[in-house]
């Protein structure tokens, strides 16, 4: 009986180690960004496209190397998010666009694509990174969104870091929004565009940033922040901190974020429809993006979204002449694409 309950002890011991918990897609991990649709146009000054693409590059290989080291992909796009609001470059954060009145309003969402637990800040002015204030929103509060003072109050309570508006000021979105305002200037007082903006103009109005994530776990995530639209009034809020408009992660289905003009992706619930045509059409998500961009297309509407599925397919459109994206995947090598 010996040899047999040496058998059965080694059995044992080789289906609990076969049971053990282990990476789903360790040879899987992906992490794709965008900077923004329609915020490039051709004939950029080449040093300024280089600094985008070097600033870009840096958010992708920082988010990455979490994503390397067995980190989460909630950590990841809230890392290269954070990255890109503190580059000018970019219409979020440090370089978010002037509103009306010359301030600064600021729009983040994050969401966990495992638990769908989400947090958003919108209209935000003196948070550093919008970003850490809208992952603190979705672990330190039972809530979504929290908006203006509030969140500024509550990014306050957390220790977030707080900044004199001026810290947001930058010499070239000051001139983008001076022009804007010469432009209004020049319209009746009661025009309508039909709230779609020119092509040649584009860069003046749009801009966002995310990232999705799939980590070696097989979860995903998803974040976006921005600046808005430049010379907005009202208080004006887009489509970014709206879960399921501009932001949005499952794992049965995929992760988005989406840049472009706001007020389309929230009539079409632009995210979460990637979503559904993927989970109950069975769409892949190359066509599911396309699908959903070409009704916001059908609309007037103008800008693009980055979707991530389980297993590492990704999809970049985008309608208008420009959208800064990238992507690095279990390699490491970097791709940083504009045009």
């Amino acid at each position: 009986m010996k040899p047999l309950c040496a058998i059965l002890f080694i059995f044992i011991i080789t289906s609990s180690k076969t049971n053990c918990v282990q990476p789903e897609s360790d040879n899987k991990i992906v992490l794709v960004m965008h900077g923004g649709a329609g915020t490039i146009k051709k004939g950029i000054d080449p040093e300024r496209e280089e600094n985008y693409r070097k600033d870009f590059a840096k958010a992708l290989k920082a988010g990455y190397k979490i994503l390397h080291e067995g980190g989460s992909a909630i950590d990841a796009v809230e890392t290269a998010v954070a990255l890109l609001e503190d580059s000018p470059l970019f219409n979020a954060g440090k370089g978010s666009v002037f509103t009306s009145k010359g301030t600064h309003e600021m729009d983040a969402a994050i969401m966990d694509g495992k638990t769908l637990h989400a947090g958003a800040v919108c209209g935000v002015q003196t948070i550093k990174n919008p970003i850490h204030a809208a992952r603190a929103v979705m672990d330190k509060t039972p809530h979504v969104l929290l908006c203006g003072d509030g969140a500024e109050e509550f990014a306050n309570e957390q220790g977030l870091e707080l900044v004199e508006p001026g810290y947001f000021y930058d010499e070239y979105r000051y001139q983008q929004w001076k022009k804007a305002k010469d432009k209004e200037g020049q319209k009746p007082e009661h025009s309508d565009d039909g709230g779609k903006a020119p092509a040649n103009t584009m860069e003046e109005k749009h801009g966002t940033v995310g990232a999705l994530a799939l980590d070696q776990y097989g979860n995903l995530a998803a974040a976006t922040s921005t600046g808005g639209m430049t010379n907005k009034r009202y208080g004006r809020v887009g489509d970014t901190p709206l879960i399921g408009c501009g932001t949005y992660a499952d794992n049965s289905s995929c992760a988005v974020s989406c840049t472009g003009h706001g007020e389309y992706f929230i009539r079409t619930v632009a995210a979460h429809a990637v979503c559904d045509l993927m989970k109950y059409k069975n769409l892949p998500v190359k066509e599911a993006a396309e699908k959903v961009l070409a009704q916001i297309n059908d609309l007037g509407g103008e800008g693009g979204l980055i979707a991530l599925d389980r297993k590492g397919n990704f999809a970049m459109p985008f309608n208008t002449v420009a959208m800064i994206r990238g992507y690095v995947k279990k390699d490491g090598n970097v791709v940083v694409e504009i045009f």
